[in-house]
């Protein structure tokens, strides 16, 4: 059984995986992903690239009322294999190999940057939409409610 830091590693590893699917990261998250998972042999490479791509084309093609509860399977999918993975190893070699994971998690984390799939907006940063002189604006941001605006007072005209 894992402790709870390897759990825990474990389940930042199932999450990077579905949050990078999709972005601009995805071509070097999955490389690295696939080659951790290996250990150095190349069909098992090639079969993680396999898994990893099969993850990106069933988040890519869910519904939108679907997608969040494809993003949670494959996250726990992802957290199952790597738990594996690491229960499979003898103690010396789960510290090394956990170690490894920690850096692959470190590396996509400062390379982050802010992307939108088709359709989307991204921001990186604060966002200020407004609406004037009798204009419209509106932003679809999932479960975010906004409060209608105040009247116009007599200098805003």
């Amino acid at each position: 059984m894992l402790s709870e830091a390897m759990t825990a590693l474990a389940a930042a590893g199932g999450t990077a995986v579905v949050q990078a699917a999709g972005t601009d990261a995805w071509t070097g998250v999955r490389q690295q992903v696939a080659r951790w998972f290996s250990r150095g042999n190349p069909q098992r490479e090639h079969a993680e690239l396999e898994r990893l791509d099969q993850t990106a084309g069933e988040l890519e093609a869910a519904p939108p009322t679907e997608v969040e509860r494809v993003r949670i399977r494959q996250e726990a999918a992802w957290q199952g294999r790597i738990e594996a993975l690491l229960e499979s190893l003898e103690d010396i070699e789960r510290a090394r190999v956990a170690d490894e994971l920690r850096t692959l998690l470190a590396q996509q984390t400062s390379h982050r940057s802010v992307s939108a799939g088709q359709s989307g907006l991204a921001v990186g940063g604060d966002l200020n939409v407004r609406a004037d002189h009798g204009s419209a604006a509106a932003v679809s941001m999932g479960n975010v409610t906004l409060g209608n605006p105040s009247q116009p007072g007599p200098h805003q005209d």
